[in-house]
């Protein structure tokens, strides 16, 4: 029998690790850090409520208009004039350029021939045979008024001749009835003086009549238009006349002339060449140049008639300077396309025209068709401007 006292156990007792001074620390710490933020809560919700309880006074509330940006658009450096495409003349479409007389960049001026067509020969000599036709219809037409002036002296010389003759038979009738009276000759000898003084005034009527026919009661030359040979001359040279005038105007045809003073700034086509769809040559008037910019309809409504205007490029030196002369009417897609492949192609827009100072012209109108950024300074309306350009 076991002889070991009831009650006691024979296994050890449990043992617990003793608390390190760190880890009562770090309780401490933890402890204070929760204390302080729960006491910034509660200083905060009291702070709040005092303020929400506390009435304040309405402050008013001032509206500043935003400040209005200077509009922004590509633009595009063009004359003011249109630019002037010159192609063959009606009429010339099988004609190739035989000269060409002017160069790029050449200055000219309204009527110059700046070319000339192979077909110039030919319409030379059309003319020429025309002005030939003219001379000979001269001639015509002086011969006739020569044979007239000639049939005019006759007639009066014939005129002349009956008118003595009458005078004649007058006095040999006055003679001759003055016998009769005192029966110094028979009433036969009267009867025939009287036949002859009749005969010889019917025969100056008619020389007169004939003479009428080429001169009027005041002795001038009639109206030559009442001749047949020189109504017939006059009309040939009417005609001849006519016809020379077709044929100059044919020959202009062979000509490719300027319509306005203005800079030759293309040319499509040289002596030899027959000038396609293109046409032959471009014409434009640099001296008045402006900038056509697309300012998109978002910002259309800072842009005033008078404004001052800015246009860049790399391929300037300088800025342009110049004023908006010109807002459109009517809103429209974009047509200058940014070279940025990500940029919106198919924004709205309104064109402007910036009309370009003096040394800003001088500088575009050798760069015509220039895109170039345009930058329109924010302007006050005054309500009086007309959108299209005037003022």
């Amino acid at each position: 029998m076991d002889s070991q006292p009831h009650g006691t156990s024979t296994q050890p007792a449990p043992s617990y690790p003793a608390k390190t001074p760190q880890r009562r620390r770090f309780w401490a710490r933890l402890a204070v850090g929760v204390a302080l933020i729960g006491l910034v809560a509660a200083g905060g919700y009291v702070a709040r409520q005092r303020l929400l309880d506390v009435p304040t006074a309405a402050s008013p509330t001032v509206e500043r208009p935003a400040p209005r940006d200077a509009a922004i658009g590509l633009a595009t450096l063009l004359p003011a004039s249109e630019i002037r495409t010159l192609a063959l003349p009606s009429g010339s479409t099988d004609a190739r350029i035989a000269v060409l007389d002017v160069e790029l960049g050449d200055q000219v001026k309204a009527g110059d021939v700046l070319a000339r067509l192979d077909n110039e020969g030919r319409l030379q000599h059309a003319v020429r045979l025309a002005e030939a036709i003219v001379n000979v219809r001269k001639a015509e037409l002086d011969l006739a008024r020569d044979r007239n002036q000639a049939s005019i002296g006759e007639a009066r010389a014939a005129l002349a001749r009956e008118e003595a003759a009458a005078l004649v038979a007058d006095q040999e009738l006055e003679r001759t009835r003055s016998l009769f009276n005192r029966t110094f000759v028979a009433k036969a000898a009267l009867d025939q003086a009287e036949a002859t003084a009749s005969q010889a005034r019917q025969r100056v009527e008619a020389a007169s009549a004939t003479l009428s026919r080429y001169v009027t009661g005041e002795e001038l030359p009639a109206s030559v238009l009442e001749q047949g040979d020189i109504r017939l001359a006059l009309s040939n040279l009417d005609q001849a006349e006519r016809q020379l005038d077709a044929s100059r105007q044919d020959l202009e045809q062979a000509y490719i002339r300027a319509p306005i003073n203005g800079t030759i700034i293309a040319i499509h086509a040289r002596a030899g060449e027959k000038p396609s769809g293109s046409g032959i040559l471009e014409l434009a008037d640099t001296s008045h140049m402006i900038g056509r910019a697309e300012i998109y309809e978002t910002s259309i409504a800072s842009v005033v008639l008078g404004t001052k205007a800015t246009l860049q490029s790399s391929a300037l030196s300088d800025e342009l300077q110049g004023t908006v002369s010109r807002i459109g009417l009517q809103v429209q897609r974009q047509s200058i396309i940014d070279k940025n492949p990500a940029a919106n192609t198919d924004a709205r827009v309104i064109e402007v025209d910036i009309t370009l100072d003096g040394p800003s012209t001088a500088l575009a109108g050798r760069l015509i068709g220039l895109q170039a950024l345009a930058r329109i300074a924010p302007g006050q309306s005054s309500g009086k401007q007309t959108a299209e350009g005037g003022q």
